[in-house]
């Protein structure tokens, strides 16, 4: 019986290993055509699986039935982002998301799949609040939360400032920082992670934006909050009425 355990694990640790590496090359192909930046491309899909496995090995003990929905799990937190509004229509990306995953996951996974990268969003779940999805429920909350835990780094959400808005390091900046201040470091007191691996994370997530806050204010020589030191900020980018930030 061992040795039929130990078999059946290495296939299928084999399996995930070959859809994995198939879904990142998903995330490389769609970004391409898309145009879909750094911020949001194979380094956060990435990012945001390594943050799921993390969240999913600390509840599986607690939530068994967890163990069947792994495969959904580690597949929406790859192409979460891959059906993403800023980039292309979300029904579009969601119909060549459906379509790749044929034959690679149940019709009921696929379904579950789509279910979730298309509710998880941050902007979504303020406005529409968490969906019910019956005993996909754990499997929902891992992934989102995942994903607002990889929202905490402030180098990625100047990045995405930068390239989608052609905005100014400086503006990027500004437009982090309020950001940050107003919703990614509320994560927590709005009530929005529910896995205690996600709760235990934010702060000491929070202490590594704060520390790179301070670096960039060396950096950019920004003393107090919209004030400039020496040398002088380069002039505003040409569409300085563009804003931009990191959504869900």
């Amino acid at each position: 019986m061992g040795v039929k355990t130990s078999r059946y694990t290495m296939y299928t640790d084999i399996i995930y290993t070959m859809l994995v590496t198939k879904l990142l090359q998903f995330v490389m192909f769609m970004s391409k055509k898309y145009a879909i930046d750094e911020s949001h491309s194979i380094g956060h899909s990435m990012d945001v699986l390594i943050k799921a496995h993390n969240i999913y090995e600390a509840e599986v003990e607690r939530f068994d039935d967890l163990r069947a929905k792994r495969r959904v799990i580690y597949v929406s937190a790859i192409l979460h982002d891959m059906c993403d509004k800023k980039y292309m229509d979300e029904s579009r990306g969601i119909r060549e998301i459906e379509n790749f995953l044929e034959e690679k996951m149940e019709p009921e996974e696929i379904d579950m799949t789509k279910t979730i990268i298309s509710t998880m969003s941050y902007s979504k779940v303020k406005r529409d609040g968490f969906p019910c999805l019956g005993e996909y429920q754990m499997a929902y909350h891992i992934v989102r939360e995942a994903d607002l835990l990889s929202a905490i780094d402030f180098d990625r959400c100047m990045i995405f400032t930068m390239y989608k808005n052609d905005r100014t390091v400086y503006e990027a900046f500004d437009d982090a920082f309020d950001l940050f201040q107003n919703r990614v470091f509320r994560h927590r007191e709005d009530g929005l992670y529910l896995c205690d691996y996600s709760k235990a994370q934010d702060p000491i997530l929070r202490v590594e934006a704060e520390k790179r806050i301070q670096d960039w204010r060396k950096v950019l020589c920004i003393r107090e909050r919209g004030t400039y030191g020496s040398p002088a900020p380069p002039p505003l980018s040409s569409s300085p009425d563009k804003g931009g930030f990191i959504r869900g």
